[in-house]
C-alpha cells in the first residue's frame, strides 16, 4: 500500500535556505509522493533547483511565516522542515515563535535541523 499523502512545509532562513534546498534535493524521492508548501524565497528555491512542485506563501518577514501557522491552526498541515537559524537576530521573531508554537500546541511534527529533518522524512516514505 503507498503512503498516504501528506501536506508538508518547508521554511529556511536565509544562512540556511542553501542546507533545507540540498535537504530536499536528496529527499526528493519522497517529497514528490507529498504536497508541498513553502514560505515565498524558500519555495521558489527549492521548485526551482530541484523540480519539486511547492504552493507557495508570502516570504516569512512579509507574513509567510503566519500564513504557515494558519494552516497549521487549521489542521492543513502534517509536518514543518523548518530550518531556523538560532545564531541570527530576525525582524519577525514573533511570527517565528507563534509559528513553532502552534506546531507545539496542534502536535504537528516540526523539525529543527538536518538530523530531525531526516529521521521524520522517513516516516513519510
Amino acid at each position: 500500500m503507498p503512503p498516504a499523502r501528506r501536506r508538508i512545509a518547508l521554511i529556511a532562513h536565509d544562512r540556511l535556505k542553501p542546507a533545507l534546498v540540498d535537504w530536499a534535493h536528496r529527499h526528493a524521492a519522497i517529497l514528490k509522493q507529498h504536497e508541498l508548501c513553502a514560505t515565498g524565497t524558500t519555495g521558489k528555491r527549492v521548485e526551482d533547483e530541484t523540480g519539486l512542485k511547492v504552493s507557495r506563501f508570502l516570504s516569512g518577514p512579509l507574513g509567510g511565516d503566519q500564513q504557515v501557522g494558519a494552516h497549521i491552526a487549521e489542521g492543513a498541515i502534517d509536518l514543518v522542515i523548518f530550518f531556523w537559524d538560532p545564531l541570527e537576530p530576525q525582524p519577525h521573531d514573533v511570527d517565528v515563535k507563534a509559528l513553532l508554537r502552534i506546531a507545539v500546541l496542534k502536535n504537528v511534527p516540526i523539525a529543527n535541523n538536518l538530523a530531525t529533518a531526516d529521521l521524520l522524512i522517513k516516516n513519510y516514505s
